[in-house]
């Protein structure tokens, strides 16, 4: 790496927060864009937008070090940068259908701009031949332009996403030319991980094909899970005994639960069914991943009819509203999801959550959020784990139960002592533990 490389990183939200704080933590000089002046003037007093376990105390070490700022003047940005990432969260609308527009707005304005030399790297997640589209457009409206485009996707995970970006599995590289393949892998040299090369909608390709087998193995695990409820099986030992196998592995998410949340590998089937429609190519096995995803979350409402007949003008209390441990958004949380279908019919929802975003939250009504977990389990009529926070598990569940109008515990996470809660005198379920209520 050269000394004072620069590096000009677009779009800052959690992936650009996170990329930008780290690239300048592995020593680049990185300026971060967005075109959000609130959001810019609270990176630059060291405040993220999202919360993301270690990122508030490295973007204010990198900010006081000199080697990171934000600013929403794409024009002084570039300059003197050869490599500028473009590391939009892409936004999808509610059938998980990708929105592309800040990111080609975003490379339009910073085409303009562009200095000869320059490498523009994609992270945001796009569908295949996106690059192309961009790569051309910024050619058209700048013919002498000297300029090219790689794709690298990112593979963060929230909650965990400073690891997998400092310490990933591989980091893949797209390029339709090998100099800009060695260009890429050079820059990424900072991070000691594999590098594999490939062209451009290849490796646009390898994004969808990974998170769309995940999503796979999420939905097969969560079919099999609701057989064992009705068969009296643990679909945990199940899913402990595949992972045994050699052809499968430890890595493969197969323990059950909720359906697949927060647009990610939704985006992605719907991308790979999409240019399935458009080559007149059937997609059955990605149909119907999607449909048993789609039908997974309501095993809550299911669960709780079981045993009441209904669930109007029940008192439920909610666990966990972000869309996973260790982050604060709510986007495309299954718990908003979950909520809303028991108050379309009719149930009355109070719910609690550790880290969730005090502006997401003022997005959503229909519940009622407390400061504490006993307060929403006070005279509820069930209670529903959704998000696995670890401190859930330290619960004092006898001043729950005594609290509750009814001790009924629906765990849709699987986090908790089965035995233990059922001992206490609960009513428990979980996914797929084979106790049928």
């Amino acid at each position: 790496m050269k000394e004072f490389q620069k590096v000009c990183v677009i779009g800052i939200w959690h992936l650009g927060s996170v990329y930008s704080t780290c690239l300048a933590d592995l020593g680049y000089w990185v300026t971060g864009v967005d075109f959000d002046y609130g959001r810019v003037k609270d990176l630059n007093s060291g405040i993220p937008p999202i919360f993301e376990p270690g990122l508030k105390e490295l973007l204010t070490a990198n900010i006081s070090s000199g080697r990171l700022s934000y600013t929403t003047d794409v024009s002084s940005a570039l300059k003197g940068c050869n490599f500028v990432m473009v590391t939009f969260d892409t936004p999808v609308d509610d059938n998980d259908d990708v929105d592309l527009s800040p990111v080609l707005d975003a490379c339009q304005e910073m085409g303009e701009h562009l200095e000869n030399g320059s490498i523009i790297i994609i992270s945001s997640q796009v569908p295949v031949g996106t690059c192309d589209h961009i790569k051309s457009f910024i050619k058209r409206n700048r013919p002498s332009l000297e300029f090219d485009i790689a794709y690298s996707p990112e593979n963060l995970r929230l909650g965990k996403a400073i690891e997998y970006f400092k310490k990933p599995d591989r980091i893949v590289i797209g390029a339709d030319s090998s100099a800009t393949l060695d260009k890429v892998e050079a820059f990424f040299n900072v991070i000691p991980a594999p590098k594999l090369k490939m062209s451009l909608r290849t490796a646009e390709m390898t994004k969808h094909a990974l998170n769309a087998f995940l999503a796979t193995s999420i939905s097969f695990a969560n079919e099999i899970a609701n057989l064992c409820d009705e068969v009296g099986a643990d679909a945990i030992k199940v899913a402990e005994a595949l992972k045994s196998e050699a052809r499968i592995g430890p890595g493969v998410p197969l323990l059950p639960g909720l359906a697949f949340a927060g647009g990610t590998l939704a985006r992605d089937l719907k991308i790979l069914k999409k240019l399935g429609e458009g080559a007149g190519y059937e997609t059955p096995l990605i149909n119907g991943v999607l449909t048993v995803n789609r039908r997974q979350n309501s095993l809550v409402i299911r669960k709780l009819q079981k045993i009441y007949g209904s669930v109007n003008n029940l008192n439920i209390g909610v666990l966990g509203l972000t869309y996973k441990p260790g982050t604060s958004t709510l986007r495309r949380s299954a718990a908003i999801e979950i909520i809303k279908e028991l108050t379309d019919n009719g149930a009355k929802i109070k719910a609690y959550d550790p880290k969730v975003s005090p502006e997401e939250l003022q997005q959503h009504k229909g519940f009622t959020f407390l400061p504490d977990p006993y307060a929403v389990a006070k005279g509820a009529d069930a209670l529903v784990l959704i998000t696995d926070w670890p401190e859930f598990k330290t619960l004092d569940f006898d001043l729950i139960k005594a609290s509750m109008k009814k001790p009924v515990l629906i765990d849709a996470k699987n986090m908790l002592d089965s035995q233990r809660l059922i001992s206490k005198g609960f009513t428990y379920s979980g996914v797929g533990r084979g106790n049928k209520i």
